[in-house]
């Protein structure tokens, strides 16, 4: 009986929302003491405005975990999803704000993550940040660490990597990029200097999204290491790993 109650609840909150979504934007009643405003949608921007119990607030729209809100008297600020959960509706009833889902994974605009894999032969930990320009259009920054035999080297990435087809749940990507690599031998196997050499590469992999705000991510690339001397090296790089979004 109690599970048949909270279904009839949320039932009844949903059906709020879409009544009052159908009269414009959807008005939440602050419940508790208070609800904070920061500047931007992370727990790294300020606090600079308070809306007091009984206030109401606009949702203008949401990005994954953060809503926008405008105030009565106009002030627009960013609220977590677990503050807003804990507002009513305008009848009294619990707000519902659904998890984070595919639709916010073709809208996200900052992407990170942490991969590992092979290059050439050699493991290689890598670490990575995008921003969406558009839906199919990524700015990504990437710092890899390859731990070879004979030396290890640090790899720097700057990429442009384009998605295109942003609402697919399984979404492929290509990428070309251009950075340096420094390698450092083992001294104690190799009697070579130090090195730093441009890079330049192509790959394609796939975004499989899992669930609110986590992804899988698999790609290849194929880097060719401008060295000093006359020919250059191509190294192929292989990896999979968990990414975040919002």
């Amino acid at each position: 009986m109690r599970s048949l109650s909270l279904i009839m609840v949320l039932l009844s909150s949903l059906l709020c929302v879409a009544a009052q979504a159908a009269d414009g934007l959807f008005v939440a009643v602050v419940a508790e003491p208070y609800l904070e405003l920061r500047s931007g949608p992370g727990r790294g921007f300020p606090v600079f405005h308070v809306v007091d119990r009984g206030g109401e607030v606009e949702v203008v729209k949401r990005r994954t975990d953060w809503f926008l809100v405008r105030t009565a008297r106009g002030k627009e600020g960013w609220v977590q999803r677990d503050d807003m959960a804990k507002t009513l509706t305008r009848s009294g009833r619990q707000a519902v704000f659904a998890e984070p889902g595919p639709g916010d994974f073709s809208r996200r605009r900052w992407e990170g993550g942490l991969m590992g894999g092979d290059f050439e032969g050699a493991d290689v930990m890598s670490v990575y940040g995008a921003y969406a320009f558009t839906p199919n259009l990524f700015g990504e920054l990437s710092v890899s660490q390859v731990f070879g035999d004979f030396s290890d080297s640090w790899l720097g990435m700057a990429s442009l990597v384009a998605q295109p087809f942003p609402k697919w749940r399984l979404s492929p990507f290509f990428a070309l990029g251009t950075g340096l690599i420094y390698t450092d031998p083992k001294s104690t196997l190799v009697d070579e200097d130090d090195r730093t050499d441009q890079v330049g590469s192509a790959g394609a992999g796939v975004r499989w999204y899992l669930t609110r705000r986590f992804i899988l991510r698999a790609e290849y690339r194929r880097h060719v290491i401008f060295q000093n001397k006359d020919d250059n090296q191509e190294v192929d790089e292989w990896n999979a790993g968990v990414g975040f979004f919002f």
